[in-house]
């Protein structure tokens, strides 16, 4: 084992972070956020970070950008043998290793020497998103690689996820051993609320994240149909993008909902921050999270959510003060329902929105970061410690 390419702290030190994908591709979302917001304040601290990443059309296969090399190969499937590729050409010069495991890992202790630390950072459990979307017979091969081989692979390595509710999902379901480290996802940059606004609809409920399967935003947009009678001005904004966008689409045509549902599709910040700041309610329907980033980002603003009782969204909305969740066997509908009544009331309101605001601001990702970077730090002086040679100092006689 060649000794390690730093002295002391993280200045110097050679980290590559493996990632399924980068913020700016079309289907991105918090666990590329997060991921990101590691790898450029590693930067700042003097590391040298490459980030791994799938590649999409038109996108260079390298590039520096702030600071963080992006080495982008392969796409969905052929991303982890080139990665694993990339990881044995490059065994020798890394010092750290974070593998994001997006239901299946990287593979990077078993690349690695084995004194190079590596750190699995894991979001949430996937077992139900191989069932959701891939066969009977791929969904097996899925289970069986993020439950019993990545057990086993992970279990000398230190574990990082986003929440409690993860962190047990982790234990009970995958029977996960190696050590856990909760870190949660930051918040919003913004945390003033905006006026209410009422060509967005009075009600205004708004969803926020990637268009994929699991999200079951047609749950939302559906909400403009069965609201209809009760709050006849009530009006759903959908903002994100994603595989679902043209099936929502359509379905918005086939049910003539095109005057009560808005598709923005991606929005820049500041547009976002002013559409989400005005709604009355933000309304997720998603069946699992590591954690519910747009709920926090919401809360930053002032604006509570509904969604249901599930892993990380429960940890990420305190039910019944900065939001309310559907429990089993509740239609989302009547909770929504229920909520606009009591947002109805403006002392009310205005008291849940400084619930939100107030919650939001326990979560930053100046914390996170700082929290990682420690983690990173810690595993990098325990495996190295005596290789690391302290820097020479004067001794009283020579000045």
């Amino acid at each position: 084992m060649s000794k390690p390419h730093f002295r002391s702290g993280l200045s110097g030190a050679r980290v590559a972070i493996l990632n399924f994908r980068e913020p700016l591709q079309s289907v991105a979302g918090g666990a590329e956020k997060y991921a990101w917001r590691v790898a450029t304040h590693l930067v700042s601290r003097g590391a040298h970070v490459s980030f791994v990443t799938a590649r999409e059309p038109d996108q260079p296969r390298s590039e520096v950008r702030r600071g963080v090399t992006l080495h982008r190969m392969g796409n969905r499937f052929t991303l982890y043998p080139l990665a694993a590729l990339w990881l044995l050409l490059h065994r020798r010069r890394l010092d750290l290793v974070v593998d994001c495991m997006n239901g299946i890992p990287f593979f990077a202790p078993a690349l690695l020497p084995r004194r190079t630390p590596v750190i699995s950072l894991i979001h949430h459990v996937h077992d139900r998103q191989f069932w959701a979307f891939f066969p009977p017979w791929l969904a097996r091969i899925g289970c069986f690689v993020e439950g019993p081989v990545a057990r086993r692979l992970y279990r000398r390595c230190r574990t990082v996820t986003v929440s409690e509710s993860s962190m047990l999902d982790l234990r009970e379901r995958l029977g996960w051993t190696a050590p856990i480290q909760v870190i949660p996802n930051g918040g919003a940059t913004c945390a003033e609320g905006v006026p209410p606004d009422p060509a967005l609809g009075e009600p205004a409920l708004v969803f926020l994240g990637r268009l994929v399967g699991h999200k079951r935003v047609a749950r939302v947009v559906e909400l403009a149909d069965l609201l209809a009678d009760r709050w006849p001005g009530l009006r759903v904004h959908v903002i994100g993008r994603g595989p679902e966008f043209e099936p929502l689409a359509q379905m918005v045509e086939e049910n003539h909902l095109s005057g009560k549902v808005t598709l923005h599709g991606y929005l820049p910040e500041d547009a976002k921050i002013r559409l989400l700041g005005a709604a009355t309610l933000h309304v997720t329907a998603s069946e699992f999270e590591g954690w519910g980033l747009t709920v926090i980002e919401a809360a930053a603003l002032g604006v509570p959510t509904v969604a249901y009782g599930v892993a990380g969204l429960r940890d990420s909305v305190k039910d019944g003060v900065t939001g309310w969740l559907a429990s089993e066997g509740e239609h989302l509908a009547d909770v929504v329902d229920r909520a606009l009544k009591e947002l109805s009331d403006p002392p009310a309101r205005a008291g849940i929105a400084a619930a939100c605001r107030s919650w939001a601001g326990e979560f930053t990702w100046e914390r996170t970061v700082t929290l990682m970077a420690a983690l990173v730090e810690s595993e990098l002086a325990t495996r190295y410690a005596p290789a690391i040679v302290p820097e020479p100092r004067m001794s009283p006689e020579t000045t």
